[in-house]
């Protein structure tokens, strides 16, 4: 059993002293932000380069599932070990795993040793986004972490907006290599501004590393991801593969419960869900996953596909829903800094989301590009309340001690609602462009649609007429169905919304320096 005692911080020790050091921390933190959300928008745009150097489509979509299930499933162990021994050395190990991977990602000369490398890869990532969340947790206060919520925000959306740009910019002028070569200075100027500016207490733990919990945790999500990814394309929802994932899943996630309440030192501490807030922050960013992937994957391909948008573009077409949200983070951190009061934003967030998401059900062959673009601000609007308010609720309300668990506990609910979201929309969304396919052009409609539903621009050229016109409402009807059930799922998080209780905020900053608090004592376990 590990002993804790108390030790207080020197005051240089303390977050926030220097305005200056803070603000170079934050700035490598919201690079290395960066390089975790950018990662896949760039390489999707290379793939078709690397499939051409390569070869291997066969094996194409594990290029994104070896890294997406090697990220889910170090994320809670990366936080945890962050509350075990430091998060600074633990942060920092994690940027070096995820740059060897990159480094080793741009050298790969076939298929699966790209494949192989994506996991090492992915494994770094899964440390970064959690690091970043505990590391902020620990030097800014909750009260004051809201003034960063619009800094945060705005790294999602350049990266959401400027993925497909620069990884189409960097296949054609430098090669598909560069895009993940790209990584490396980057990373090593956050490694070189956290190692030198970054102060945290250092921590020692003696209880051993949860083995069997952390096993346990990585089998069952990553049958969790499996079963997401392969559902309905690689295998049908009732096949025997479906069915053996789901079952294994369900045994090991059952055994990790289990295994949690009787483990000294367990991965994910079961405790912190007593807390009702930290368990409704989980659902709704849970929901917030599950809405936001589903957004971003169906309303490109509504817009070329229907619109006439070019392809190139992408991710300028989600500008309006991104644009709404970064504002509204904004907002809102600044809000909840001033007041200390936040529970209206929850609310608030989730029935923009719900009304946003059924006005986007309502979209058809004849909606402009207006229309459309303020359909999504309101989406945006709903999330930009959501995004960062659920990690800054879920960190106040736990101990200091389980920063780190909470941070990656919040991360991985929002990465597991981003897969299913992208599975049960997408099932959803192709059975029905099927459906109207065959209806509306017959047997050619259902040869056009019999490999993919979601049909890329050269494939929609090559259509004819009456094709080409069935298969754009095919894709209306499709996403009608998708984002109806969105607004569905979105209600839940509205419900979870009303029941969260508004507990004051921890450390709310000083005006001035004669109203400092005491510094705040910090658990160290030795």
């Amino acid at each position: 059993m590990a002993d804790t005692r108390t030790v207080d911080t020197a005051p240089d020790e303390q977050a926030g002293k220097q305005p200056r050091s803070v603000r170079v921390v934050l700035l490598a933190l919201m690079i290395t932000m960066m390089l975790a959300m950018l990662d896949n928008m760039i390489i999707g745009t290379a793939m078709p380069t690397i499939v051409g150097e390569l070869g291997g489509l066969e094996h194409l979509s594990w290029v994104v599932t070896a890294y997406t299930l090697a990220t889910a499933a170090s994320t809670p162990l990366w936080g945890k070990l962050g509350d075990m021994y430091g998060r600074k050395g633990v942060f920092m190990s994690s940027i070096v795993l995820f740059l060897i991977g990159s480094a080793l990602s741009g050298m790969a000369q076939d298929m699966g040793q790209l494949i192989a490398f994506r996991a090492v890869q992915g494994l770094g990532a899964g440390g970064l986004m959690v690091g970043v969340m505990a590391i902020i947790g620990d030097l800014i206060p909750p009260r004051e972490r809201g003034k960063y919520q619009g800094m945060m925000a705005g790294v999602m959306a350049l990266a959401m907006i400027g993925g497909p740009l620069v990884g189409g910019t960097i296949t054609d002028h430098w090669g598909w290599r560069w895009a993940f070569y790209i990584n490396l200075p980057l990373g090593v100027v956050a490694l070189a501004a956290i190692s030198a500016v970054l102060h945290l207490p250092k921590k020692r733990a003696q209880a051993r590393i949860d083995y069997l919990g952390a096993a346990l945790l990585t089998v069952g999500i990553t049958a969790i991801v499996l079963v997401t990814t392969w559902g309905g394309t690689e295998y049908a929802w009732t096949s025997a593969r479906i069915m053996e994932l789901i079952g294994i899943g369900v045994a090991a996630l059952v055994g990790f419960v289990f295994w949690q309440t009787r483990a000294a030192e367990p991965v994910l501490p079961l405790h912190i869900f007593r807390s009702r807030n930290f368990t409704l922050m989980s659902l709704i960013g849970f929901i917030t996953g599950f809405v936001m992937f589903g957004a971003t994957l169906f309303l490109p391909l509504y817009q070329q596909s229907v619109q006439g948008a070019s392809a190139t573009n992408s991710g300028l077409l989600l500008l309006p829903m991104l644009g709404a949200m970064l504002v509204t983070s904004m907002v809102a951190g600044r809000v909840t800094t001033n007041s200390g009061r936040y529970k209206l934003f929850p609310i608030v967030g989730s029935v923009l989301m719900v009304v946003g998401l059924y006005l986007l059900s309502l979209m058809d062959t004849d909606t402009g590009r207006f229309t459309s673009g303020v359909y999504m601000a309101v989406v945006g609007l709903g999330m930009g309340c959501l995004m960062q308010i659920t990690m800054l609720v879920a960190q106040n309300s736990v101990e200091m001690k389980d920063m780190g668990v909470a941070s990656s506990s919040s991360t991985l609910f929002r990465t597991l609602g981003s897969s299913f979201g992208v599975a049960v929309m997408g099932a959803l969304f192709n059975h029905r462009v099927q459906d109207v396919m065959a209806e509306r052009a017959g047997a050619l409609g259902s040869k056009a649609t019999e490999q993919s539903a979601q049909l890329d621009a050269a494939s929609l050229a090559k259509l004819p007429e009456a094709a080409r016109e069935a298969y754009q409402h095919a894709v209306s009807a499709g996403t009608h169905s998708a984002f109806l059930l969105g607004a569905v799922v979105a209600i839940l998080s509205l419900v979870a919304a009303v029941f969260v209780k508004e507990v004051p905020l921890k450390g709310a900053a000083p005006k001035t320096e004669q109203d400092a608090p005491a510094p705040a004592p910090v658990a160290e376990t030795v």
